[in-house]
């Protein structure tokens, strides 16, 4: 197996998002291989567009990516006041490479950062993997609901 390399992108993924830059800083088309990523890999996230990944990316305190060579392999981003609140989403691994503990290093380097290892309350929402955020603390809310609004068709 190739080497892996995670990256903890600065604030808004600016090389990510604008170059398109993977490990050691080469353009490797890193935006059209998230978005492959998540089609592949994430029925929640497939079909966004480049543009809205742009976005999303340009949003987020937090960005780390997971890759093997030149393929990206894992993500995860998070948002944060750096106070009180913060959520972590979209992490998703490749199907292929899950049970390695890729997902693990994914969430700990989520959680490791210090706009989001000092807040306090981290959200995440998730919709068959409760288990294995378990393993981080994370627990089921019984006392909150989560509401939703949908401004899509």
């Amino acid at each position: 197996m190739q080497r892996l390399k995670l990256i903890k992108h600065a604030k808004g993924a600016p090389g990510l998002r604008v170059f398109g830059l993977g490990p050691n800083l080469w353009p490797s088309k890193g935006l059209s291989k998230l978005k492959l990523l998540l089609d592949e890999h994430a029925f929640w996230a497939s079909g966004r567009s480049e543009e809205n990944l742009k976005k999303l990316l340009k949003g987020s305190n937090v960005v780390i990516t997971v890759w093997r060579g030149n393929r990206i392999i894992g993500f995860g981003r998070a948002t944060s006041d750096g106070i009180y609140r913060a959520v972590l989403w979209d992490i998703v691994v490749a199907d292929d490479l899950q049970g390695l503990g890729l997902g693990k290093k994914v969430v700990e380097a989520l959680l490791s950062r210090p706009c989001i290892k000092g807040v306090e309350r981290i959200y995440l929402m998730t919709t068959n993997s409760s288990e294995f955020y378990k393993q981080f603390g994370f627990e089921n809310c019984h006392h909150q609901s989560l509401l939703i609004k949908s401004n899509w068709s």
